[in-house]
């Protein structure tokens, strides 16, 4: 077992709770030494100040730029909003800190090159926040594909649906600003799926998309008049991946009755797969092999220890819930920096994903379709 690693957080709000709570469980159930949550960092000083009491963060900061020099800090985590990504990133790396950052990794392909450059030229591990590939499910159905239960794939569907803007009286929040977001509903949305698709199904070489801004102005906080929606409520969009199946990507926070609906589908010449994250401990498996009355979708509950991490909970049937990705995800970073080896998915995963993203949001500006370089 490696040494204990020494964590600064920046960002105490959703993100920051959900993994300052992993943090505080990882070394109880993955073999490694339970990390010393040493500095927690935000501009809000009286939030702050709950929040480290709250998770057990040793010391504070006011200043990001401060934390990333701390001696005492091994591991920077990024929990801010999307503006602020790069640059500390950037910052920790040079520093010789090993990141995980919130996803999209960036504001633009741009920044997560910078990124990506400055982690690999400082060879420290870096991780992009995308918690879903740790659902045991989705890992599963990972397997699945690999070992070819579901033949060549044809199609992969992807809709991620919420509702809480669907009232006109939600006021404006940092998520309604491009220049704070680089996006809305597509960034923060479409990222997972995108992610996602890459991880069960490979690259994707063109898009055509289609967005929209269902409310153009939003009241401010403290009622000082309105401010102007930037960032898109909702974008859709085609893709065709290089292996020859087709896409389909839909985000929207205007899904009234939907708070957090994740569905994919995977259609393949020998079977299909689907999921549905409000069922999280569930796939869905259909086989062509399968004959007569036999023949239909088959839902296997994914609580075996056979399957992917659930061996380090409880025993079969016994479900685990929305919080325990991101308990396996800290688990996987700590167990790659003690071994100092990768870890996946990292920030070249994030500026690949970043890379279709841009494409989606150039595609639905110029109403055209737009094909991918996929470089390097």
């Amino acid at each position: 077992m490696s040494n204990a690693i020494r964590v600064g957080i920046v960002g105490t709000q959703f993100m920051g709770r959900a993994r300052s709570n992993a943090y505080q469980r990882v070394g109880t159930f993955f073999d490694v030494a339970p990390p010393v949550v040493r500095a927690a960092c935000d501009v809000e000083p009286a939030g702050l100040t709950a929040f480290a009491r709250r998770f057990g963060w040793q010391t504070t900061e006011s200043s990001w730029e401060k934390l990333v020099q701390r001696d005492d800090i091994d591991l920077v985590d990024i929990c801010t909003p999307n503006a602020l990504h790069m640059p500390i990133a950037v910052a920790a790396a040079q520093a010789g800190k090993h990141v995980i950052c919130e996803k999209p990794i960036a504001m633009n392909a741009g920044e997560a090159r910078r990124m990506l450059d400055a982690a690999r030229g400082a060879n420290v591990r870096h991780m992009v926040a995308f918690n879903y590939r740790r659902v045991p499910a989705l890992a599963l159905a990972r397997q699945m594909i690999e070992q070819g239960k579901i033949g060549r794939i044809f199609h992969f569907n992807a809709v991620y649906y919420q509702d809480w803007l669907v009232d006109p009286d939600f006021p404006y929040v940092w998520r309604h600003d491009k220049k704070a977001g680089g996006s809305g509903a597509h960034g923060d949305m479409n990222a997972h799926t995108v992610d996602l698709a890459r991880f069960l199904v490979g690259e994707i070489e063109s898009v055509c998309g289609a967005e929209e801004v269902f409310i153009k102005e939003r009241r401010l906080p403290g009622g000082k008049g309105k401010g102007t929606v930037t960032a898109d409520d909702a974008l859709y969009f085609l893709a065709r991946f290089r292996e020859g199946a087709l896409g389909t990507f839909l985000a929207t926070r205007f899904a009234s009755g939907r708070k957090n609906y994740l569905r994919l589908e995977i259609f393949g010449s020998e079977g299909s797969l689907i999921f549905n994250l409000e069922r999280l401990n569930e796939l869905e498996y259909y086989s062509r092999k399968d004959q007569g009355a036999e023949q239909g979708f088959r839902n296997i509950v994914v609580t075996e220890s056979s399957h992917p991490y659930v061996n380090l909970w409880w025993p079969p049937g016994h479900i685990i819930g929305w919080e325990h990705t991101f308990i396996h995800e800290i688990g996987d970073l700590l167990t790659a920096i003690g071994k100092g080896r990768d870890v996946q998915p990292d920030f070249h995963d994030g500026w690949r994903c970043q890379q279709v993203l841009d494409a989606a949001a150039q595609s639905a500006a110029e109403q055209r379709w737009v094909h991918l370089k996929l470089e390097v």
